[in-house]
């Protein structure tokens, strides 16, 4: 209750004056009579009321905005002003990804040699099975990628060109 016998806000929702409440998951709403502002009545009469809050809906723009208003282009400018705009940069043309010829390699046929599915060999190499699926197409991958699967075949690394074919 307020200092004047009236029930608040605060006290019908069940949360403490402060505005806080100490419940886990209870909203917290803040008191609003903290918000008002009480002048002491003088010699002039009595005090003031506060302004009333802002209407709910859309607000009208800020006067002061704390950005300046972007200048328009210097080319837009120049072009106002009867002069020609300046050209633009020339742009460095890129050549359109071509894709990449699969090459080659004897992966398949080793791992068929051990009786391995592309499963059981990508799990022995600690890779996806996408991986080894891909490589065995014929697309390129990391030397520590090679690395895995020649272990997992029981090859050294001398064996590498075998298996995978020249390197570039």
């Amino acid at each position: 209750m307020d200092h004047e016998g009236k029930a608040t806000k605060a006290a019908s929702t069940g949360i403490p004056e402060g505005g806080r409440s100490s419940e886990v998951g209870v909203p917290v709403e803040p008191s609003h009579e903290d918000d008002r502002v009480d002048a002491p009545s003088g010699p002039s009469g009595p005090a003031k009321a506060a302004a009333p809050p802002h209407p709910p809906g859309p607000h009208p723009p800020n006067p002061h905005p704390s950005t300046p208003p972007a200048q328009p282009p210097a080319a837009a400018q120049g072009a106002a002003q009867g002069e020609a705009a300046p050209a633009s940069p020339a742009k460095k043309k890129r050549k359109p990804k071509t894709p990449r010829k699969p090459k080659p390699n004897h992966l398949r046929k080793y791992r068929q040699e051990l009786c391995l599915s592309q499963a059981e060999l990508a799990r022995r190499a600690n890779l996806s099975a996408l991986t080894i699926a891909r490589i065995e197409k014929g697309f390129g991958c990391r030397m520590s990628t090679k690395r895995k699967i020649l272990e997992a075949l029981g090859l050294s690394l001398a064996d590498r060109v075998k298996v995978f074919g020249e390197e570039e």
